[in-house]
């Protein structure tokens, strides 16, 4: 029978014990790069549902801190970077499933490829877009871990574009609002990008 896990994503704190002050750049490099690589290893030798859920939920439970404090110094273009990135644009989506599906729904419009290849069905409203999310991540463990990212990056040029339309809109009315959504049209553009960058990596072997 294979080895079983229950909390196969809890590294906070004991690991960082050894790190004297816990500011030391290259251990908290290593310690990311280490953690990232061991976990999708492991699912993916033993891809039981049941671990593969969890670690889907994993921030649902424990929130987003509990993996910022690992991964999200490392560089974008390495396996614990892309992680977090993947990890935070879920957390995006399931804080305001209503709004992300507007800004999807409104840039999908714009007939580039993107909605095809990140997959979501049309119409894709709140839930069709958390269910989308939760794909996508299922794909980081257990499927093409560059076709998971290259869903990922579609999905935030989609949801950028669809900010970028909604801003143009408001520029006139609701100047602040349109400001705030000319930001996250910029976030989710370098998103977008970083995770680009990733697939390619990984394609050509070279994430870790």
């Amino acid at each position: 029978m294979p080895e079983r896990f229950s909390k196969p994503v809890k590294f906070a704190g004991y690991q960082f014990e050894s790190i004297q002050g816990g500011e030391d750049p290259a251990a908290i490099s290593r310690l990311a790069h280490e953690t990232a690589a061991a976990l999708v290893a492991r699912v993916r030798k033993d891809p039981d549902p049941a671990i593969v859920e969890r670690l889907v939920r994993f921030t649902d439970e424990n929130g987003i801190d509990a993996i910022a404090e690992l991964w999200s110094r490392a560089t974008p273009h390495s396996l614990p970077g892309t992680l977090w990135r993947i990890y935070l644009v879920r957390s995006m989506i399931r804080a305001d499933a209503e709004s992300v599906a507007l800004f999807y729904q409104r840039g999908s419009v714009v007939g580039t490829i993107d909605p095809v290849v990140a997959g979501a069905p049309d119409p894709a409203g709140p839930a069709e877009i958390l269910e989308l999310a939760d794909q996508i991540l299922r794909g980081v463990f257990v499927g093409d871990l560059a076709t998971a990212l290259d869903r990922a990056a579609a999905f935030c040029r989609v949801a950028a574009s669809g900010c970028t339309s909604l801003a143009d809109d408001l520029e006139g009315t609701e100047p602040d609002r349109s400001t705030e959504l000319t930001r996250r049209a910029l976030r989710l553009s370098q998103t977008a990008a970083d995770l680009t960058a990733s697939s390619k990596l990984e394609r050509e072997g070279g994430l870790d």
